[in-house]
């Protein structure tokens, strides 16, 4: 029976877990948190930080595994590539390569030294030292971690009267206590955050998905919503594709699931704003293949253990997905989940994490997420207009606690 590590173990691991245990591999998950969701699920638990990487590998060595990922689970991006070369298993890539891609910094330098469109950016430790370089950006900026993902500690930065304080809320979210500073792209129409898969180095899945967020949203920065399909015009589309295969090739990737962010600015340019070789929270690939019927977590699951991965077909039937994250504005105790009767025909899941009573915070990030909302439409007008009122038809109802 193949052995799979896998690092992490939030809620968005237990489809992974099950893919593995239908295709009869033995599963672990592994951090230092055994109340997390996933660790029910799988077969056996390492409770390790994911951070330390010579005690993983020291402990995969010695159970044989034959493959690990960091599904959903940023901060173990790394580890696992480092698991994964050390013992000659499948990889997604270099070491190198994975570590680029998983600093904003040295991810924006690259582009840039690459010729790929990039907004302007540096990273710094302290912020006398980002102060000195005000004469290099024009506002607004945006400010966040170099190694953090979940929009945990991004900031907007309209003055730089404001920027100590947005430094030192990335500085807060950040392993390195390094931030960077980047010129904020303003989309034209929504950004993308889907998942996408490279085959032997080539990319054979690429997605796009409507990327939206909640304005009332503490973090207004973490996204609330996502729809399928993408607002980018075809010409757009096939410029990114060309482009992701290039930055593929350039970083001599192998084979993964990768999560990416791009968008195309009000400039008419488009951008690859961050590209991840993990699988995407908030159940992206899960939508996908409500989307397409293509199934990115047996992909995963197969490649990672090193078995052939089966390429379905991608299903050609238009179909008008929106996924809701839901999340609570203040905190307080949770009292329940209001739906509008209007959308009672469209819903595919509710998957609420949390009952009556129970402890919610204010969405300042991914990790304050309460459940998730699928819906299906009829046609893309109706889909976005919901969407576009869904702070009316859907509502979380707390009590604050004073």
């Amino acid at each position: 029976m193949k052995k799979l590590l896998l690092l992490g173990g939030s809620r968005y691991l237990i489809p992974v877990i099950k893919k593995a245990k239908e295709l009869g591999i033995y599963t672990i998950t592994c951090d230092y948190l055994p109340q997390n969701a996933a660790h029910t699920y799988s077969d056996e638990y390492w409770n390790i930080s994911i951070l330390e990487k010579e005690i993983l590998l020291s402990r995969a060595k010695l159970e044989k595994i034959d493959g690990v990922i960091s599904f959903a689970c940023d901060p173990g991006v790394t580890t696992a590539a480092y698991i994964a070369n050390s013992l000659g298993l499948p990889a997604a890539a270099p070491y190198e390569s994975v570590c680029l891609l998983q600093d904003k910094g040295k991810f924006r330098d690259f582009l840039a030294k690459n010729n790929f469109n990039v907004p302007k950016a540096r990273s710094y430790s302290d912020v006398l030292e980002a102060s000195k370089d005000r004469q290099f950006f024009k506002l607004p900026v945006i400010v966040k971690p170099v190694d953090s993902a979940g929009s945990k500690g991004v900031s907007k930065v309209c003055d730089f009267d404001n920027l100590n304080a947005a430094v030192e809320n990335a500085i807060k979210f950040s392993k390195s206590h390094r931030f960077i500073i980047e010129e904020f792209i303003e989309p034209k129409g929504c950004p993308s955050d889907s998942d996408s898969f490279c085959l032997n180095g080539k990319l054979e899945v690429v997605s796009f998905s409507s990327q939206y967020f909640d304005s009332k949203a503490k973090n207004p920065y973490t996204p609330a919503a996502y729809c399928w399909p993408t607002t980018f015009d075809s010409s757009n589309r096939e410029v990114l594709r060309s482009e992701l295969q290039r930055l593929m090739t350039l970083l001599d990737v192998n084979t993964s699931i990768f999560n990416i962010e791009t968008r195309v600015g009000v400039d008419g340019n488009p951008y690859i704003m961050e590209c991840s070789p993990r699988g995407g929270g908030n159940r992206l690939a899960e939508m996908f293949k409500y989307v397409s019927g293509v199934d990115l977590i047996d992909m995963t699951v197969k490649t990672a253990v090193g078995l052939p991965a089966t390429l379905t077909v991608q299903n050609n039937d238009k179909k008008f997905i929106a996924e809701i994250i839901l999340h609570s504005e203040k905190d307080g105790l949770f009292e329940a989940l209001d739906i509008s009767e209007t959308l009672k025909d469209n819903i595919l899941e509710t998957d609420l994490w949390i009952t009556p009573g129970d402890e919610v915070k204010a969405f300042t990030g991914a990790n304050e997420t309460i459940g998730t909302l699928v819906l299906e439409f009829k046609n893309e007008l109706s889909m976005r207009n919901a969407i576009s009122n869904i702070d009316k038809l859907v509502q979380v109802h707390v009590t604050e606690v004073r």
